[in-house]
Formats: structure tokens, sequence, C-alpha cells
């Protein structure tokens, strides 16, 4: 069987860097981890050819070569994945399609033509997928039917088949599943509230892999929720100490993980010892009340300042999440949200609009309340809430638009992102040196050019620049590398603008169509 693994195209986000990226000559931040270990599964006797279209467009020879077609992606690539399921049935192609979209919203891939749906984790329904393919079904939906499976048995992924040049980060998965119960949050849906792990020496081989294919920067733990088992990861860390002591430090490593690491230093420790630099932390809100209601009750135990803060100074770099819109929100939410992240001084703030994903408990509760705005949902920064908040659509989103303008000018983020470099833990490890290439060189120079001569930012640039190299310096190339987004940011929050305030307009001109409506009827009668 000769299998053409697709992974659709996402849009402009506040993910995709491509700004950043180009500087460096990468085409996308992360690569579909998913659409690798779907490879390593499935029957090794098939040929697999991969085309992430992040990177680049299928050739004619690829889908020539292909006797079946198979899709993964996220809600946010919908679009693209309709195109190409569509695309591959006109070209005659067998069609599956599977991951969190497909999930989630099975109808969809389904009406746009897919033979077979591989729903759920694949650990379970490849096998089921595999075994009607070879009593010669056309058509199929697999599920998993609650079960959930043990991810020890999961192979190291196929990373040869991706173009490894082509990405920034490098992706593997330790755990899967997160104990908390957020309302709004689709990884329990998706993945259950018992976090389950891999063994030690089995992350520990796909590391190797990666190390024999000559990958020597940044690996992302995909994980949801790393430190959902406090206990393994730590068996994890002790292993990984070793191996990276061993290999010379050839990573650094970011994850995602919930607040209350901060009240565990020794856990910050020994990640910091294995030479993690980052963690997304989902803060959402400094509003207790919203986080109680939305049922994120982990956040609300402590000092949400004190434990970025803690967090920081164990050495590792805070990426955070924000949202606006909960219900019972009070107004000025927005402002609230700018005042934590400068007081925090956490550079990369992601700040959305509150959407209901399909079959999360918001989801259910809003549908039964009548309160959903149609049957779909974006995560995207450029999409309105699709329900009915508690407070006008437009105050909500007046807030958004002035708060991500505010927290990405450029000078407001330099400056954010020097205070943060400065309180940050200097690192214990340094990875071996390598020669610094002409691509990196050149990435600097424009950094240097284009923040530090060319804009607004001129002068406090090289400022903050000196005060690194004098109060921490052993983080300046870290520091420069959260600069250089600077050149996504200016971009995007203008994307982020036009497009809140277009779809705002035509929500506003249709209340007023629907409301002129009413009072003709009214007036008629």
């Amino acid at each position: 069987m000769r299998v053409l693994l697709l992974y659709p195209t996402f849009p402009k986000s506040f993910w995709s860097f491509e700004k950043a990226l180009a500087l460096v000559d990468r085409k996308a931040l992360l690569p579909p981890l998913g659409l690798i270990t779907v490879a390593a599964i499935l029957p090794q006797d098939w040929e697999f050819k991969l085309v992430d279209r992040n990177v680049r467009p299928v050739t004619e020879a690829e889908w020539d070569w292909a006797e079946m077609v198979i899709i993964s992606g996220m809600i946010v690539q919908a679009d693209d994945m309709m195109d190409q399921i569509r695309e591959a049935k006109r070209r005659g192609k067998s069609v599956a399609v599977g991951g969190p979209y497909a999930t989630s919203l099975p109808h969809e891939p389904q009406g746009a033509g897919a033979d077979f749906l591989i729903l759920d984790e694949g650990e379970i329904t490849l096998p089921m997928f595999v075994e009607a393919v070879q009593r010669g079904d056309t058509q199929g939906v697999f599920r998993a039917n609650g079960e959930k499976p043990d991810v020890t048995t999961t192979p190291i992924p196929r990373f040869e088949l991706l173009d490894l040049d082509a990405y920034d980060n490098m992706s593997v998965q330790f755990s899967r599943g997160c104990p908390f119960q957020c309302e709004f949050c689709d990884i329990i849906v998706l993945y259950g509230r018992k976090p389950r792990t891999k063994e030690p020496q089995q992350l520990l081989a796909e590391l190797e892999r990666l190390y024999e294919l000559g990958w020597r920067r940044t690996v992302f733990l995909v994980d949801d929720n790393f430190i959902g088992n406090k206990r393994n990861v730590k068996l994890l860390l002790k292993e990984l100490k070793v191996w990276m002591q061993e290999h010379q430090y050839p990573f650094h490593f970011n994850t995602e993980a919930s607040v209350d690491l901060a009240k565990d230093p020794e856990l910050m420790e020994m990640m910091v010892d294995c030479n993690f630099n980052a963690v997304f932390l989902g803060v959402e809100t400094p509003d207790e009340d919203s986080l109680a209601l939305t049922q994120k009750f982990q956040n609300t135990r402590d000092s949400l300042s004190d434990a970025v803060d803690a967090i920081i100074a164990a050495g590792l770099r805070v990426m955070a999440g924000f949202i606006i819109g909960f219900d019972g929100e009070k107004p000025g939410a927005g402002d609230r949200i700018v005042r934590f992240v400068e007081k925090t001084a956490v550079p990369t703030a992601l700040f959305s609009m509150l959407q209901a994903l399909p079959d999360t408990a918001l989801w259910h509760r809003l549908e039964k309340e009548g309160r959903l705005r149609g049957k779909v949902a974006n995560i995207n920064q450029t999409t309105l809430m699709n329900f009915v908040p508690t407070r006008p659509l437009e105050e909500i989103t007046r807030e958004y638009v002035n708060a991500f303008w505010e927290l990405y000018d450029p000078m407001t983020y330099l400056n954010r992102t020097y205070r943060h470099f400065l309180k940050l833990g200097t690192p214990k490890h340094k990875s071996k040196l390598r020669s610094v290439s002409w691509t990196v060189i050149r990435a600097m120079l424009i950094v240097f050019w284009r923040q530090g001569v060319v804009r607004k930012t001129r002068f406090r640039f090289w400022a903050n620049l000196i005060g690194i190299f004098r109060h921490n310096p052993r983080v300046w190339d870290h520091y420069l590398s959260i600069c250089a987004l600077n050149e996504h940011f200016l971009e995007y929050r203008q994307i982020v603008k036009d497009e809140i305030e277009s779809q705002l307009a035509e929500f506003l001109a249709e209340e007023a169509r629907i409301q002129a409506e009413q009072a003709r009827q009214t007036a008629a009668a």
C-alpha cells in the first residue's frame, strides 16, 4: 500500500511566526507528530510519503504515486483539510481522516468525501482500519468507544519522513490526558483526565533517534500538561538528566504545564537540570470569579503572579495563555489581563476570545441554554466568539482588540521581554558549542537593523541588549530569539485588529437588520 500522509495548512495565527521563522530559513514551527506516529503504527511493509503543506505543496508525482491519502489535523486547519479531501477524491484516491478535528466533528470530513474516519487514539483505531483495508472494505468509521490506549506500546515516530531543516522545533510526547476539569478544554474530552505516560526509556529512544538524525535544536514536549503525573515525570527527568550529560546537552526543551508547577521547586530544578528553558502556562485570566466559574480551580489556590515569578526565577521562560469572554466577566477584563502580563513581564502572551469547542462541558452547557451561535468553532485569535456571552459582544470585542494591540506594541513587547530576562534564572548548562551558521548571523543582523536602527525601538533595543550582557549574560542568545518574535507580532496584531473589527461590523449589521425587521413586524401587527 502506497500512502500519502497529508498535513493541512494553518492560517496565520499567534503561533505561526512566519516573519520570525523566515529570518532563520524555517518554514514551520512544529512538525506533524501525529502523522509520523500514525506511520509508525501502520504496517511497516506499507510505503509512506509525507507532505506538510505548511512546508510545501503536494507534487503531481506524489498524487500519482499514492494509492491512499491519510489526512490529520486540528480544528484550526479545517478549511484546508476539507480542500485536500475533495482534491484527493477528485483524483480518485481513497481517503482516510483522523486527528482532533475529525474526532470532534466527524460529520464534516465525512461530508467532504472521506472514505474512512479513524477517530479517537490511533493505537486502538488504526489496527481496526488496517483490518478493514485488508478485508477489502472501501469505507468505515473506527472509534475507541471510551477505551484509552496504553501509550507504553506506542512505537518511535517515523522522524525520518520529515524534512528536518524545515522546522524550528521538533515534537515528542511523553503523556496524554490532564487531571483537571476546565470547562472550556477539549483535551480531557479527547484524552481523558487520567494522565498516561510513556516509559522513560521509551522517550529516550525517541530522543536518541532524533540525535542520530542530526537534530540539535529545541524539542517541544507537546503534552498538554507535562506535569499531570508528577511521579512519572520525575522518574523521566532522572534518566533524561543522565542522557543529556552523556550527549553533551544537544537539545533545549519546551513544554506545557499547569501553574501548580510553581509549588514544586524540586521538579522545576530537575527540569532546568535537563535543559528545559521554557514552559507554557494556561493562566487564562486574573479574575478569580471567572476561573472558579470555568472550573479552573488550580489557578485560584495561590497568587498567580507569585507562581509565574517563581517559575521564571527557577530558569524557565514563561509563555502564557489568556482568554476574554467568560460568563459573568466584569467590564475591563482586557485591561486587567494587560496589567497582569505587564506585572509578570510575560513576553509571549497568547490572547484569545473564548470559544466553545465541540463536546466540551462548556459546549454542552451553552447548547442546553440555547446560546451557541451555529455548530462551528475556531480557536484562532482572529475569530469572534461562537456563542452569546453574558455581556455585550461588542464590549468584549473592543476590549480584546485594544488589549491585543497594546500587548504587542513593539516598544511594550521589547521592554516586557527585557524585564522577563532580567528575572530569568541563569541556565545551568549550555549546549555543546557549534559553529554559528551564516543563517543565524544574518538573522541577528536583520533584527539589529530593524529593531535597533529603523524603528522607534532603536535606542531602547541597544540599551536593553547592553543591560542583558551586564546583568544576565548567559541568556543573551535566548533573549535575542524572543526579541525576534517582534517581527511576527508587529504584523499579526494588525491582522487581528482588521479581521476582528470586520467580523464585528458584519455582526452588528446583521443585528441591526434583525431589529429593523422585528420593528417592522411589530408595526405591521
